[in-house]
């Protein structure tokens, strides 16, 4: 038995405006669209129930290409400092977190942002230890390529001017040439390492919160890379197992996977889109950077705002080749975190050493630092783009000085990249970013931050359409996961997964597409949110 779904304004984005008057769906699957009265005729002795939209207007399901899906969940059920605006604020929240927490165990938060401040200056050691003095204590910065950790934490890791920094990280240092409290990329592991195992319930915790939540935004799904950090790839992998299937959570969750346990995954029989329709592994996940927020994305040139670095090489290229090697033995595509230029160049050289030759394609994640001759190169490959609208929001207008208006020309350049031919699906990087896709296509579309009381337009010229927007997020992300023959689009076959909101998003005024309200949200044909 099946449903018709009909009553409003169904874009199915075959094409540009290609719009259906109703949609029959059976099961999981879409049947046909059509004409209302033509398919209600055709399959009357099928249809079990009829859903009118009442004006709404249905798309395909959104997916959020790139985002850290239990990450999300965590800033949802644990201290999210997303929001202050001083470090004085950060450090009161801090403390009255605190004291909701036993005495000895950690304080852990997300999401600070200095850049945010009017004083953009990070936290230190001897701050924190002032407003909490008995709790060893880690504070995330929002980018999460940076951390913030006391004197007790610093202790409890064995971190001194003695220790050794790990390659590709930066532990960062007073004038006395001791640990300020600052840990920058592969550094921050010498503090994850003892930091206590997280339990299987509290990762079905987080779970539980980011797909309601992810629900509630109108995403469908979502590629997610979590296999790493939260015990181990066992139970991380059960955890997201118990959640979307045992508890019938339906949502699409394709599992980018970490090089460190992409053994782990072959031993417990996974490959490449190996998986169920709900929970599949994608490619295999390298971090070629850092980020902006610290400095440490790896440019070809030095910051301009402060000469003495140039950015932190996580591998060396010797190393990078022999990790997309090891992909290519897995007979597996790589993602590749890129944010600097450099990076970015280091990353094409080792998929141009060692070209993808099996199914899927490889994807370089974030690539807002860019030039042309990378660009060049990029489109003759096999490649797509992981892009995040929304950094066009909160990066402006601090990066033009960090990364120097003279070398901003092919930076953030979503309009270049699409006219150039280049692939690109659209994400969020959540909990870095809001995990709103209508966040991301409004910053797509206006090159505007929301909160921005003076409406600054940066780099007009690369604004996007609404169309080419809400692609990113529907048939980019179907792409980038090698889905675009069963997703991304309304079409006959396709799998009956919708995002329907209350407005009409290619008619409304662009700076109100923020605002857009999802009215439902709908996965397998099942309605698994309603306004």
């Amino acid at each position: 038995m099946g449903t018709l779904w009909h009553g409003g304004t169904i874009y199915t984005l075959q094409q540009e405006n290609h719009q259906a008057e109703a949609v029959y769906t059976k099961g999981n699957k879409i049947v046909e669209l059509g004409d209302f009265r033509d398919l209600k005729e055709k399959y009357k002795e099928e249809i079990q129930e009829e859903i009118d939209l009442n004006g709404s207007t249905m798309l395909p399901g959104f997916v959020d290409s790139h985002m850290h899906l239990i990450g999300h969940g965590e800033r949802l059920i644990r201290l999210d400092l997303s929001k202050h605006t001083s470090k004085q604020d950060v450090l009161m929240a801090v403390r009255q977190f605190s004291e909701t927490v036993e005495e000895g165990d950690w304080v852990i938060g997300e999401g600070w942002n200095e850049n945010l401040w009017e004083q953009p200056e990070p936290i230190y050691a001897h701050e924190l230890d002032h407003v909490v003095p008995n709790h060893p204590v880690m504070l995330k910065r929002v980018c999460r390529h940076a951390l913030a950790v006391n004197s007790l934490g610093l202790k409890k890791a064995n971190i001194s001017e003695e220790t050794e920094c790990p390659p590709g990280g930066v532990i960062d240092i007073d004038e006395q040439g001791k640990p300020n409290g600052l840990l920058k990329d592969q550094a921050q592991e010498l503090l994850f390492h003892v930091l206590p195992i997280v339990s299987e319930n509290y990762l079905k915790k987080a779970l539980h919160a980011a797909i309601n939540d992810a629900y509630k935004l109108g995403l469908t799904g979502g590629h997610t890379e979590d296999l790493n950090y939260y015990g181990g790839f066992g139970q991380t992998y059960q955890a997201f197992k118990q959640v979307i299937e045992g508890d019938e959570m339906p949502f699409r969750a394709h599992l980018l996977v970490h090089h460190e346990v992409v053994e782990d995954m072959v031993e417990a029989g996974g490959s490449f889109l190996g998986g169920s329709e709900h929970i599949e592994f994608g490619a295999m996940k390298i971090f070629a950077d850092g980020a902006l927020g610290g400095r440490t994305a790896l440019l070809s040139h030095p910051y301009a705002d402060d000469p003495s670095t140039s950015g932190v090489a996580i591998y060396s290229q010797e190393q990078l080749d022999i990790l997309v090697e090891k992909a290519r033995m897995h007979e597996m595509p790589v993602a590749i975190h890129t944010i600097g230029d450099l990076a970015f160049e280091m990353a094409l050289k080792a998929i141009e050493q060692h070209p993808l030759k099996g199914m899927g394609r490889d994807r370089l994640i974030h690539a807002q630092i860019l030039r042309k001759d990378l660009i060049d190169r990029a489109k003759k490959l096999p490649l797509i783009l992981d892009i995040q609208p929304r950094f066009t929001a909160s990066d402006f207008p601090w990066v033009i000085d960090r990364i120097g208006e003279e070398n901003m020309e092919y930076c953030y350049a979503w309009k270049t990249l699409l006219e150039e031919g280049v692939p690109c699906a659209g994400g969020s990087d959540a909990p870095i970013e809001p995990a709103n896709p209508l966040l991301g296509i409004h910053a797509a579309v206006t090159r505007t931050n929301i909160d921005d009381p003076n409406t600054t337009v940066y780099y007009p010229n690369q604004a996007l359409s609404v169309y080419e927007a809400v692609s990113l997020f529907t048939k980019g992300s179907a792409f980038a996961a090698s889905h675009e023959s069963d997703l991304g689009i309304i079409k006959e076959g396709y799998f009956a997964d919708f995002t329907i909101l209350k407005e009409d998003i290619f008619k409304i005024p662009k700076q109100q597409i923020a605002d857009i309200t999802v009215d439902k949200t709908v996965i397998d044909g099942k309605i698994v949110y309603d306004a």
